[in-house]
């Protein structure tokens, strides 16, 4: 670990703790990359050539399941393009961008979220419309082409599942994978309704299904960017918990100025200043402590980005992000 004095403060300050990763890049990131992007462009070639399949099939068939279905899988490849891009661009840290670019995922979610819910929204007014005025499916092209869907998605998400378990960061495109499996299955049961029974409301009745199950996966997608975007504390994170560990450490009389935030899926930065007792900094044992600050950090709350600044003084210090006094409300016992 490296110290170095900053002239505007007063003690040492340290950022990536050198016996680890000190790229860019999130913990598993590099060494899965190139299992992940094979894994994102066979998924990508199976759900994106199907997609096309399944528009026209649920043309032909009058289905609208096969259509809902499809603007589903639309998604997905598109959320699959975005995963390459990120994986790309991600880890190019720059004078302008020193944090590189982790945030494109977060917005590609968020354009994701939005499209998902444009499609959902259309897919429940025309089932609803269908419920008023039944056009007749024909149940043998439905069957087939749902069928053939559901086998698709099944080797996505097998695909994909690989990858993720290389890389931590395609662990979100793999969940939405799940949800479109799911409806896939709705797709099927549907078909064999339609082709053994002749209910032909199970496609309309599907299709709003499919619809509610997207804006479900949707709103909690929505959430989770919009607290990345907000720069909230992490839920896997106790803040209260680790301020408590690192006040109890020898030489520490306060922390403040604490700052935890995701910049992208699994990767989870913090900052904060400490406040250490004159004597003790003056013995040169400052090392010690940052390398016990760096292990509780790192290794008990799986924090990756880690920034902090030790000070003899709080005379030049105006942040008051103290939050020591919330110990009382902490989420997790320690």
């Amino acid at each position: 670990m490296t110290a170095n004095m900053n002239p505007t403060t007063d003690g040492p300050t340290f950022g990536h703790n050198p016996g680890r990763d000190h790229s860019n890049h999130p913990p598993d990131e590099r060494d899965g990359s190139e299992a992940g992007k094979h894994g994102i462009v066979a998924a990508l070639v199976l759900i994106g050539g199907y997609t096309i399949v399944e528009v026209v099939g649920g043309l032909l068939a009058g289905s609208l399941a096969l259509l809902a279905h499809a603007g589903h899988m639309l998604t997905d490849a598109v959320f699959l393009v975005l995963a390459l891009v990120t994986m790309r661009l991600s880890g190019r840290s720059t004078a302008e961008h020193t944090y590189g670019y982790h945030r494109t995922e977060v917005l590609a979610a968020l354009i994701n979220a939005l499209t998902l819910w444009g499609i959902s929204v259309w897919v429940l007014i025309e089932a609803y419309r269908r419920l008023s005025a039944m056009p007749e499916v024909d149940g043998q092209v439905f069957l087939i082409v749902g069928s053939i869907g559901l086998v698709v998605n099944i080797a996505a998400v097998w695909t994909v599942h690989g990858a993720a378990q290389k890389n931590a960061k395609l662990e979100g495109t793999f969940q939405h994978m799940i949800t479109d499996l799911l409806g896939s299955v709705a797709a099927v049961v549907a078909a064999v309704l339609v082709w053994a029974f002749g209910w032909q409301v199970a496609d309309p009745v599907t299709s709003m299904l499919i619809g509610v199950l997207i804006l479900a996966s949707t709103w909690r997608l929505l959430s989770r960017v919009v607290d990345v975007l907000l720069e909230g504390t992490p839920e896997h994170i106790d803040l209260y918990a680790l301020c408590h560990k690192l006040e109890e450490l020898e030489g520490v009389t306060v922390i403040h100025d604490v700052h935890c935030w995701t910049l992208a899926p699994g990767y989870v930065a913090l900052t904060a200043h400490i406040l250490v007792e004159p004597a003790y900094a003056a013995n040169g044992s400052h090392e010690l402590l940052l390398d016990r600050v760096r292990d509780i950090a790192y290794d008990e709350f799986d924090i990756q980005h880690i920034t902090v600044q030790l000070e003899t003084t709080a005379g030049r210090c105006l942040e008051l992000h103290h939050v020591d006094h919330l110990l009382a409300t902490a989420r997790t016992p320690m």
